[in-house]
């Protein structure tokens, strides 16, 4: 049967013929409000029928919540129907009773960054399109009166690139005013560099933002680090973000995890400059620069670089950049913690 909240009321109506677009729109609004799928107003029975004999709305489990005690982030764990893991975050915005989804695409990763708790555990399997959008809804399950899911960003376990195709679906069940009117500019799809993926992004979700792990703009510094580059080099990947760029008058967001000794040297900021000043000549638009303070993870050898001295080297070099604040790390729930293995925060 097919996951209901994983479609458009376009693809409902077109998925079960008895339905009308209006009849479509509220058995969606229905699904994503928790409503029973009995009677609805509005909706005749045989459709009603149509609809429950075609799909149903299945869940994930919350198995595990952790509250952070330095910051407003929560993580949240949760289990798949057919035994795997995955987490997502919910992340508190400026404006009081606002709220961002960092949210899962895949249950692990095949990429394996140096500096990620993801990348650790290899690929299991990519996320269906329900389970994406599901994440978003558990978390907003939890929201008090007047409180909202403002956004969502692609950063949790996985490289969302590489399940392109059930990450745009979500995205466009996320969008739908039917749905969880979402707004596709408060969307960000972070990735560690797949060219192709970032142009079909460009191509079927342009309000969509594109955030870039960069990490080094010196080649044999990002290679070391992510074994990606080796088959997209960063030139590639830059590339492609120019066209993102063009064909939605967006500019992507560069992320550097910094790591003292590593990629926090003046000729790695100098570097990044000269790779931002580039694309802005090239594009007309100048990328945001994000550094993200290092977050440990087990057995990793790295060491959280001094991000007040690099900001102030890059702005030294004509690039103005800004600092991330990467919250729950108290909980694993910051950039590169998310792994999947939170037996101590069961039933928090």
């Amino acid at each position: 049967m097919l996951a209901l909240q994983a479609l458009t009321p376009q693809a409902l109506a077109h998925a079960c013929v008895p339905l009308t677009p209006a009849e479509a729109r509220k058995v969606v609004a229905a699904v994503h409000r928790g409503a029973p799928l009995e009677r609805l107003a509005g909706v005749r029975r045989v459709a009603m029928d149509a609809v429950r004999g075609l799909g149903c709305v299945p869940r994930l489990e919350l198995s595990a919540k952790a509250h952070s005690a330095v910051d407003p982030f929560v993580k949240f764990v949760l289990k798949t129907g057919d035994g795997n893991v995955l987490e997502a975050v919910r992340i508190p915005l400026d404006r009081p009773g606002r709220f961002s989804v960092c949210v899962s695409s895949q249950i692990g990763c095949a990429l394996a960054c140096a500096f990620c708790a993801t990348g650790r555990l290899g690929f299991a399997r990519n996320l269906e399109a329900w389970e994406i959008v599901e994440q978003v809804r558990v978390v907003r399950e939890t929201l008090g009166r007047g409180e909202r899911v403002h956004g969502v960003v692609f950063q949790g376990m996985g490289e969302p690139l590489a399940n392109i195709e059930h990450v745009v679906e979500a995205i466009q069940v996320m969008c739908d005013p039917s749905a969880l009117a979402i707004d596709a500019r408060a969307m960000t799809v972070c990735t560690a560099g797949l060219p192709g993926g970032i142009r079909r992004l460009a191509r079927e979700v342009p309000k969509v933002r594109l955030g870039v792990s960069v990490v080094s703009a010196r080649s044999d510094a990002r290679r070391s680090l992510m074994p990606i580059d080796a088959r997209y080099p960063l030139s590639e990947v830059i590339d492609a973000a120019e066209e993102h760029a063009r064909v939605t008058g967006l500019a992507p967001l560069w992320a550097v995890a910094l790591m003292r000794g590593v990629n926090d040297s003046e000729e790695d900021a100098r570097a990044l400059a000269e790779l931002a000043s580039r694309f802005q000549a090239r594009v007309g638009l100048r990328p945001r620069v994000s550094i993200v303070p290092y977050n440990a993870i087990d057995g990793a050898p790295f060491v959280r670089g001094d991000v007040a001295r690099f900001v102030g080297e890059l702005a030294r070099f004509g690039l103005h950049a800004h600092v991330r604040y990467s919250g729950g790390s108290d909980v694993a729930a910051a950039c590169g913690q998310l792994a999947s293995q939170s037996p101590s925060f069961v039933g928090k």
